[in-house]
């Protein structure tokens, strides 16, 4: 494609916002338009994140100064709660601009679970029924035709990778899940917060948002969907970990009479033989956060535990890319008929 496909960025003086300005400055099929960032609003980008002091970026623009019109595509960075009422303007205004949202508003499908977990009566219902969960490997085919496409969250990204497959091929019980989930503080966001401060996360090692985590609904729901169950329970516990990025979850698994470890093992590699971002590690190597820093792959792998009946899935992803901005970009490709992979090749950064 020689053209290139105008994006803005809502949000982008947030982590997020600013691993996807990274990615797109190299993407060859990108140009940057608008970012917004109502709090340093005119400001340069290199202003607010010092390692873009080396690339010309527009300067950063206030929501109500941002010229939708002068956009094909929108990624939205923004704070749950936020997105709905702007989304919904630029769907109104704009018909043919697509809507890459990377919060919350859109992940869940049913309104009264989206205020359960968010607080929040969700005031943009009638494009919510356009939303895609963009779950690449898992929905690529109506990702391709979507206008609206809601980028899951960085822990459902990593759990869901792994166990979607095994739900669907009934390879385990999805009634006794346990998931031990830890994230660098950068998915905490960029805002000040005490418990993200050096003095209270470094050194250390919390759990947080025990048994009320809001990925937790999204867990549920997309397992359940692959395993036929309404009203799916998982058991879902986050902590976080003294570093900047980085995601792994041990999921702990319930066999059906007759399967091992290695069916699960043996099944995700059939699953993702010809996926370009999703590595399911050698036999006996343990997916560490070191595998995947600063890249959109997802490294998995299954072991028997020593209970009988019982197995193991780890899976470890970059929360801020394949998490997150590297989906997202992921998705775009998708959408726009552009090679999948174009723009987020880039390898993890060791050490």
């Amino acid at each position: 494609m020689a053209e290139k496909i105008r994006i803005g960025v809502l949000g982008a003086s947030g982590y997020t916002g600013a691993d996807l300005v990274r990615l797109a400055v190299r993407h060859p099929n990108m140009e940057i338009a608008v970012l917004t960032a109502n709090s340093h609003a005119g400001k340069p980008m290199r202003a607010v994140f010092k390692h873009f002091a080396h690339v010309d970026l527009p300067d950063l623009v206030t929501i109500e100064d941002a010229d939708w019109g002068a956009v094909d595509a929108v990624f939205c960075g923004l704070p749950h709660g936020t997105t709905q009422a702007i989304t919904k303007d630029i769907f109104e205004r704009y018909p043919k601009v697509k809507i890459i949202d990377m919060s919350a508003d859109f992940r869940l499908r049913d309104p009264a679970v989206y205020k359960e977990w968010y607080g929040l009566d969700h005031t943009a219902m009638e494009i919510q029924t356009e939303a895609v969960y963009g779950l690449t490997e898992l929905y690529r085919s109506e990702i391709a035709g979507a206008r609206l496409i809601a980028c899951p969250g960085c822990y459902p990204t990593a759990v869901l990778l792994s166990l979607v497959p095994l739900a669907k091929a009934g390879l385990i019980d999805i009634s006794d899940i346990v998931i031990d989930a830890k994230s660098g503080v950068s998915g905490a966001g960029r805002g000040l917060k005490e418990n993200t401060l050096f003095c209270e996360a470094g050194e250390g090692l919390s759990p947080y948002s025990v048994g009320k985590h809001r990925h937790m609904a999204e867990i549920e729901q997309e397992i359940g969907k692959a395993g036929g169950v309404a009203d799916l329970r998982v058991n879902f516990t986050p902590h976080l970990i003294p570093m900047s990025r980085g995601e792994l979850c041990t999921s702990y698994v319930r066999l059906p009479q007759g399967q091992t470890a290695a069916d699960l093992r043996g099944h995700l590699i059939e699953t993702y033989a010809r996926e370009p971002f999703v590595t399911i590690a050698d036999e006996g190597v343990l997916p560490q956060t070191q595998m995947v820093r600063g890249s959109n792959y997802v490294v998995i792998n299954v072991v028997p535990d020593r209970i009988p009946g019982r197995a193991i899935v780890i899976s470890t992803l970059d929360n801020l890319v394949k998490g997150s901005a590297g989906q997202a970009i992921q998705n775009f490709n998708v959408a726009y008929g552009i090679k999948e992979t174009t723009g987020i090749e880039q390898l993890p950064l060791f050490p």
